[in-house]
C-alpha cells in the first residue's frame, strides 16, 4: 500500500473514530455503518481522482460533488432527476428536513429516534461534512495536524450534548483516531527520505543510538493522551460552560433555574388521527360528573413566526408545592376543583405531562420541571410519560357569557406579546378576520363569531388527508379551499383573533375521550387535537372549538350573541369507534411540506403511530448508489486509465532526469532486485552493479517517454508501427501529423533518447523529454477536428492497452495454475516407492 493510500485509509478510520462519540445521541447506533460506506465511497473518490491526477480543487470538488449524490439518493431521491441529481426541489427538500431536525432535536430525549429523517441527514450530512475536510487537509493538501480541527469540532458537539457518562471512552476513540492520522503521515513523509532515520540494527557491543523519530512520535503522542485523561480529573469540576445546559432534558437538572427551548411537541399529530388502529393512550379516572371539558392539555404555542406556531423559550422552575391561580382569573368567576387520576401507556413517552387546565396541584414520581407561564410539567434529563400513573387536580373555570363580554382591556404586557403578528401574514387574513366579525361589540363576540365562522357557517370541512400549502401562505390557502383538521383551523382562529387585538394561542393535546363500563375514560391516539386559546381578563385563557366535528364547543359560546348560529348541542369528541369524518390513511408518512406546515405535527411521539414507511434500507440504497457511481465511473475508465497513464510516464522521466533521483531508482530497483522490503537494509552492491541497475532505470524511463508519444499520436490518429525503428517512426509520425519544424525537432529528441539507452555502452536521461511529448500533443490537437479531440481525451484508442495487458496478466496467471496443477498432479500420481532421495 502506498503512502497517500494509506493516510486516506487512515483519514477515514479517524473520522468514523470521532463520530464514534454520537452514537449515544441517537437510537439505534445503526446509521454509523450506513455513514461507514458513505463516508468509504467518498474517501473511494478522492484516492481515485489523485490518482489520475487532478488539480486539488478538482478532487475537492469530485469528492463534494459525489457526497452531495449519495444523500440525494438517500434523501430526496423522489425530488431528484433520475433519483441521484438533485435540482432546486431536492434543495428545498433538504431544507425541509434539515427544519425538521432541528425541532426533533430540541423535541427528543437522549438518544433520539432514528426514525426522523432530519435527524438522520444532520448526523450523515455532518459526518461526510468532517470527513472530506479531514481527507482534503491530511490527503490532498498533506496536512494532517490541521484536520484535528474538524475532528475536535465534530467530537465537541457529541460531547456538548451528551449526558457525560463515557466522554472519556469516545475522547480516547477520537485521539486515537487522530493520533494515528499524525503517524501515518509521519510515517509517509520519513519514507520519503529513504533510510536516513531508519533505526538500522546495531551490533551487540554499539554504543546505543538515537530511538527512531516514529517511535518518539508515539511515545509523545501517547503520553499526550494519557495526560489528556488523568489531568481533568485532578482539576475541580466547572459548570456554566457553553454546553453546560445542552445536555437530555430541560434547565440544569437542579435548584430552581434554567430554560425550556422552543420544542415543537407537533410532530405526528396527522399520522396519530389517521392510524387503523385508535392506540389507548391513557386511561383518566375522574370525580368530575361532566368529562365534555377534560382537555388532556400538553403544551401552548405563543411564537407565530408566519408559517407556523411553536412554544416561546421560558424559564422554568422546580414543581411547586401549591401552584398559583391561574393568569387573569378573577375571584368572582364560578369554579370547581375537580381531581383527576391519569395512567398513561407503558409505550407513551411524552416529553410533557397531560394535564387538565388550569392545574391547581399534581402528584407525579420523577424529574419534573414547572414552566409557570403556560402552567405545563416538562421532563427533566430524559423524564418522559412512559408507564406513569399520576394525580392531578384542577379547576373546571364556569365564566359565563356577560363576563367574558364584559371583559376589560388585558394588561399591556400581554396584549404586547399575545397580538403579536410577522409582517408576512397575507393581509388576506385581517381582512377576513374583519368581515366575519362585522357587527361584533366585543372581543369576546368576535371569538365567538370566528369559532361559528369555522364550526357552522363558514363551509369548512374536516379532513385529516388535505394538504394546505407551506409558508405564510399557508393560512390563506386553507381560508380559500376551506379544508383542513384540527392544526389548521387552531392556527388560522388564533392567527385571525391576534388580527383583531385579542390575545391568543394555540394549546396540544387530547380532546374529550370515550367513556367506558367501568367509569374510566379511555383517550385514544385518534383524540390528538389542538385548539385555540384567547384571553380575557377577568376569566384568563379561555378554550375556544373552532374545529367542525372534533372536541365539545364550550358552554359560554353556546349563546344567543347577535350574528351566532351555534347550536345549543355538544359535539362529542371523535373515537375509535365513531363514524369518522375522513377515513383512515393508509400510509403514515408525512411529507417534507407537510413538516414545513406542522400539518402532520402532533401530540404524541412518533413511535405512537404504526412504523413509519422509511423507503428502502440504506443497505439497498447504498446498493443503488454504488451502481450509480459505476454507471457514471465505466465510460470514463479509459480516460482516466490515460491520464493516470500519461501522468506517471512523464512524471517518472522528469523526476529521473536528476542524478540524485536517478540513484534513488537505481537503489530502489536493487532493493526490489534483491527480494528485499522497503524498511529492510540490504548489503551495498559494487559500483559495477550500481551502475548496471542505474541503466536499468534509464531505459525503463526514457522507453516509457517513447511510448507514451506513440500513444500520443495513436490518439490522434496515427496508428503506431512496432514494425519500424525509432528513427523511422518519428518520422513516419512527423509526415503524417504534418508537425512544425519544433515540433518534429522533439519528436525525433525522443528517438534519440531511445537509440542511445537501446545501444550505448553508458546509457544516460536526457533532460526535457516529457516537454517534447507535451509538445506533441499540443500540435497533434491544434491540427484536427474537434470530435477527434474530444475521443482523444474521452475515448483514446491507445487506452486498448490496458485490455491487452489485462489479458496478458491473466493468461500468465493461467500458465502458473497450469505449471502448479501440473506438478502436484505428477506428485500425486508418483508411486511411494519412486520419491526423489530415495
Amino acid at each position: 500500500m502506498s503512502g497517500r493510500a494509506r493516510l486516506a485509509l487512515c483519514a477515514w478510520a479517524a473520522t468514523l473514530m470521532a463520530s464514534c462519540a454520537l452514537l449515544p445521541l441517537v437510537s439505534p447506533a445503526t446509521w454509523i455503518l450506513q455513514a461507514a460506506l458513505m463516508l468509504a465511497v467518498q474517501t473511494g473518490v478522492g484516492a481515485a481522482t489523485r490518482r489520475v491526477p487532478l488539480a486539488r480543487p478538482l478532487t475537492v470538488a469530485a469528492q463534494a460533488l459525489v457526497t452531495l449524490m449519495l444523500l440525494t439518493l438517500t434523501f430526496a431521491r423522489q425530488q431528484a432527476l433520475i433519483g441521484l441529481v438533485p435540482g432546486p426541489e431536492a434543495f428545498r427538500h433538504f431544507s425541509d428536513l434539515l427544519r425538521q431536525g432541528g425541532d426533533d432535536i430540541a423535541r427528543y430525549a437522549i438518544p433520539a429516534p432514528l426514525e426522523s429523517d432530519g435527524i438522520r441527514l444532520m448526523l450523515l450530512g455532518g459526518v461526510l461534512i468532517i470527513g472530506l475536510a479531514v481527507d482534503t487537509l491530511a490527503v490532498t493538501f498533506r496536512s494532517a495536524a490541521p484536520a484535528g480541527l474538524p475532528l475536535l469540532a465534530l467530537y465537541s458537539v457529541a460531547a456538548g450534548l451528551s449526558d457525560g457518562g463515557a466522554d472519556w471512552l469516545w475522547f480516547l476513540v477520537a485521539a486515537a483516531g487522530y493520533l494515528m492520522l499524525l503517524l501515518a503521515e509521519g510515517r509517509e513523509r520519513l519514507s520519503q527520505w529513504g533510510r536516513i532515520f531508519g533505526g538500522a540494527a546495531r551490533s551487540p557491543g554499539a554504543e546505543r543510538g538515537a530511538v527512531a523519530p516514529v517511535r518518539t512520535g508515539r511515545r509523545i503522542g501517547f503520553v499526550a493522551l494519557g495526560v489528556a485523561l488523568v489531568v481533568p480529573l485532578a482539576l475541580p469540576a466547572m459548570n456554566g460552560g457553553l454546553l453546560d445546559t445542552a445536555g437530555t432534558g430541560v434547565g440544569s437538572g437542579t435548584g430552581g433555574g434554567g430554560t425550556i427551548s422552543a420544542v415543537n411537541p407537533l410532530v405526528s399529530l396527522r399520522d396519530s388521527l389517521n392510524v387503523d388502529e385508535d392506540r389507548q393512550v391513557m386511561t383518566l379516572k375522574t370525580n368530575s360528573n361532566d368529562i365534555s371539558n377534560l382537555y388532556m392539555r400538553i403544551v401552548s404555542l405563543d411564537d407565530f413566526d408566519g408559517s407556523t406556531w411553536r412554544p416561546s423559550k421560558r424559564h422554568v422552575t422546580g414543581v411547586p408545592d401549591s401552584f398559583p391561580a391561574p393568569s387573569g382569573l378573577a375571584p368572582d368567576v364560578k369554579r370547581a376543583e375537580i381531581e383527576t387520576r391519569v395512567s398513561a401507556a407503558d409505550w407513551y413517552a411524552q416529553d410533557w405531562l397531560p394535564m387538565p387546565y388550569p392545574p391547581s396541584d399534581v402528584d407525579v414520581s420523577g424529574k419534573w420541571r414547572y414552566e409557570p407561564v403556560g402552567m405545563t410539567l416538562v421532563g427533566d434529563h430524559g423524564e418522559t410519560t412512559r408507564g406513569k400513573t399520576y394525580t392531578v387536580k384542577s379547576l373546571d373555570v364556569q365564566p359565563t357569557a356577560e363576563q367574558l363580554a364584559d371583559a376589560p382591556e388585558p394588561p399591556a404586557s400581554i396584549k404586547r406579546d399575545y397580538t403579536k403578528l410577522p409582517d408576512s401574514v397575507p393581509s388576506v387574513v385581517a381582512r377576513t378576520a374583519r368581515k366575519v366579525t362585522e357587527g361584533a361589540t366585543s372581543h369576546y363576540e368576535q371569538a365567538v363569531k370566528l369559532q361559528d365562522y369555522f364550526a357552522v357557517n363558514g363551509g369548512f370541512q374536516y379532513s385529516t388527508q388535505v394538504q394546505v400549502g407551506n409558508g405564510p401562505q399557508a393560512i390563506a390557502k386553507f381560508l380559500k379551499d376551506k379544508e383542513g383538521f384540527c392544526v389548521h383551523f387552531s392556527f388560522a382562529m388564533a392567527t385571525m383573533a391576534r388580527s383583531l387585538g385579542i390575545p391568543a394561542r394555540v394549546a396540544v393535546g387530547f380532546a374529550p375521550g370515550t367513556p367506558q363500563a367501568d367509569s374510566t375514560v379511555s383517550v385514544g391516539l385518534k383524540d390528538a387535537h389542538a385548539w385555540p386559546e384567547l384571553y380575557f381578563e377577568g376569566v384568563g385563557w379561555t378554550r375556544f372549538e373552532p374545529t367542525p366535528n372534533r372536541g365539545v364547543a364550550p358552554s359560554y359560546t353556546q349563546t344567543d350573541t347577535p350574528g351566532t348560529s351555534l347550536p345549543d348541542v355538544q359535539r362529542p369528541s371523535q373515537s375509535a369507534g365513531s363514524s369518522a369524518s375522513s377515513a383512515p390513511s393508509a400510509s403514515t408518512s408525512c411529507s417534507a411540506l407537510d413538516k414545513k406546515l406542522e400539518a402532520c405535527a402532533g401530540a404524541v411521539p412518533p413511535d405512537a403511530a404504526k412504523p413509519q414507511d422509511g423507503g428502502p434500507p440504506w443497505y439497498k440504497l447504498a446498493g443503488w448508489s454504488l451502481l450509480g457511481l459505476l454507471v457514471i465511473a465505466v465510460p470514463l475508465l479509459p480516460m482516466l486509465w490515460r491520464l493516470r497513464r500519461r501522468s506517471v510516464r512523464l512524471t517518472s522521466a522528469q523526476h529521473s532526469a536528476s542524478g540524485p533521483a536517478l540513484a534513488h531508482e537505481s537503489r530502489r530497483a536493487r532493493r526490489q532486485d534483491a527480494g528485499a522490503r522497503d524498511d529492510v537494509d540490504v548489503t551495498v552492491l559494487p559500483v559495477e552493479a550500481e551502475a548496471r541497475f542505474a541503466a536499468q532505470v534509464a531505459a525503463g524511463h526514457v522507453l516509457a517517454v517513447w511510448r507514451e508519444l506513440t500513444d500520443t499520436a495513436w490518439d490522434y490518429g496515427i496508428v503506431p508501427d512496432d514494425a519500424l525503428t525509432p528513427r523511422k517512426a518519428a518520422a513516419r509520425i512527423v509526415r503524417l501529423g504534418q508537425l512544425d519544424p519544433a515540433t518534429a525537432e522533439s519528436v525525433h529528441r525522443v528517438a534519440s533518447a531511445v537509440e542511445v539507452v537501446l545501444f550505448a555502452p553508458e546509457p544516460q536521461v536526457r533532460p526535457g523529454l516529457a516537454d517534447d511529448v507535451r509538445r506533441l500533443r499540443v500540435a497533434l490537437r491544434s491540427r484536427v477536428g474537434w470530435t477527434t479531440r474530444v475521443r482523444a481525451v474521452v475515448a483514446p484508442r491507445s487506452a486498448i492497452r490496458a485490455v491487452w495487458e489485462a489479458t496478458d496478466r491473466w493468461a500468465a496467471v493461467r500458465a502458473r495454475l497450469t505449471d502448479r496443477w501440473s506438478a502436484l498432479a505428477t506428485l500425486v500420481r508418483r508411486p511411494s516407492g519412486q520419491e526423489s532421495g530415495g
